[in-house]
């Protein structure tokens, strides 16, 4: 489970909203903005699972980075968002490697499916079911690298079949999970409270005390970590 100094953002800052994927009826997209807000919990279990269920590998699995690291970075994501692409493709492995590898950051990646992306949802059950074996980041590259080729499909099943088995996955316990939709209310619940916590458009980013919202840069993360850092320093003095 992330833990409890995740799950209670506090007061959020500023809200940069620039090429992210918004909600229907949602006019702010592509225009920049600041707002505060009241972050409520970004948990993502209604209730406790046992130690060995698949909702808990899975929960777990969408984590990196060391246990020890400072500052979390919340990661407020749709498989199927283009942007969450772009910021998958252009950002993410500098991201990795620079904050997440080097032990100043534990990243934590929190479905929110868009309705407007009919395919989304079986995109985070896929993942989250991969998480269940532990591979949920290698599902996680392999469906925002191929995007582009399952998001025009009537039906994305087959494809994700065959990106969880080039991936080495169980897959009679995979097509078991995805069928089942055991993951249904873990991505429910990270959908409620990312809202909550005042996620209104894909990617964002809970920094600190902060929502960025959009494909951010590094240089753009960088600021707002590095504030994180400095009053993480503070707190532990």
């Amino acid at each position: 489970m992330i833990p409890a100094q995740v799950n209670h953002i506090g007061a959020l800052g500023a809200l940069a909203l620039s090429l992210a994927c918004a909600p229907a009826g949602n006019n702010r997209q592509g225009a920049e903005t600041t707002t505060v807000a009241r972050a409520e919990t970004v948990s993502v279990t209604t209730k406790p699972a046992p130690p060995d269920s698949n909702i808990t590998r899975a929960d777990l699995a969408r984590i990196q980075g060391s246990a020890s690291a400072p500052v979390w970075v919340i990661e407020v994501s749709d498989f199927q968002c283009p942007y969450c692409k772009q910021w998958h493709d252009q950002t993410y492995a500098a991201f990795r490697d620079q904050y997440v590898n080097t032990g100043k950051v534990r990243l934590a990646y929190v479905n929110f499916p868009l309705a407007s992306h009919v395919h989304a949802w079986p995109a985070a059950e896929s993942a989250m079911c991969a998480g269940a074996q532990g591979k949920f980041w290698q599902m996680h590259d392999a469906l925002f690298t191929t995007q582009n080729r399952w998001e025009t499909l009537t039906s994305p099943a087959a494809m994700f079949d065959s990106l969880a088995q080039s991936n080495g996955l169980d897959m009679k316990r995979w097509r078991s999970c995805v069928s089942s939709g055991e993951m249904k209310p873990l991505i429910e619940a990270d959908h409620d409270r990312a809202s909550k916590a005042g996620a209104e458009a894909t990617p964002s980013f809970m920094i600190g005390n902060k929502i960025l919202t959009g494909a951010q840069s590094l240089d753009e993360l960088r600021n707002a970590i590095d504030s994180a850092l400095v009053n993480a320093k503070k707190t532990t003095r």
